[in-house]
């Protein structure tokens, strides 16, 4: 099963640019240290949540916007060597200052546990955060397959959940302070794939209608489910 790294960033609306730029010439390394896939998503249907949502996960001003971003790796162990390798790498210093806040920029590593669909370029993008008991992957699991499949049925090309596995405490901020996770709950990073924003809207309209979205009780906390619609700016 894939193993992701997982980032939130806050980004100036008028550094996208410049955000892309260093996204594009970081890509190689990481590729060349073993990334299958790097996506960088922009901010395109982020709304605000009435306990937590992406701009309070990050702390974002007025002015700035959401990227939701992943890397792929084939194993942990893989990714845990990149991201050593990639700080030690001298390129690094090339890239001078980045064009947002890295105190802000929350970072972890996520076990997958639920990946359907082909890794392909994708259209449009909703990412989630959402926390759980630290107990309830099974039920989780079976919740999950259960939606995956519904996604799939109304156009999704794939779906990945992703289990919190090394999710550090930041400075300022953090993928549990971004759900309000207590200390006995576990993160769940994950995404859907779809053609188009089209295809996504008209989706939705109908998987939140589907009864089988409706049967018993999740076991994560809905009310602190961070969600939004992104535009992928880069898929390498």
């Amino acid at each position: 099963m894939t193993y992701i790294t997982g980032f939130v960033v806050a980004v100036p609306e008028t550094k996208r640019q410049a955000y892309i730029d260093v996204a594009e010439k970081g890509a190689p390394m990481f590729r060349e240290y073993g990334a299958a896939r790097q996506v960088e998503a922009w901010d395109d249907d982020v709304r605000e949540g009435k306990i937590t949502d992406f701009r309070r996960a990050v702390k974002a001003t007025a002015d700035e916007k959401i990227v939701f971003s992943w890397h792929e790796y084939a194993s942990k162990s893989l990714a845990s060597s990149a991201n050593e390798k990639i700080m030690k790498d001298p390129r690094m210093e090339a890239f001078g200052e980045m064009p947002f806040d890295m105190q802000r920029m929350i970072w972890g590593g996520f076990e997958g546990i639920i990946e359907k669909g082909k890794r392909r370029g994708a259209g449009y993008i909703d990412g989630s955060l959402v926390p759980t008991s630290g107990d309830s992957k099974d039920a989780y699991l079976a919740y999950a397959n259960t939606v995956a499949d519904i996604l799939t049925e109304h156009g999704a090309t794939r779906i990945v959940d992703a289990w919190s596995d090394n999710i550090p405490d930041g400075k300022v901020t953090d993928f549990r302070r971004s759900v309000d996770a207590s200390a006995d709950e576990a993160v769940v990073f994950s995404w859907v794939e779809w053609p188009s924003k089209a295809v996504r809207d008209a989706a939705w309209q109908k998987i939140f209608t589907d009864p089988r979205m409706h049967q018993g009780n999740p076991p994560q906390d809905e009310s602190r489910r961070v969600s939004g619609g992104f535009v992928p700016v880069m898929d390498a």
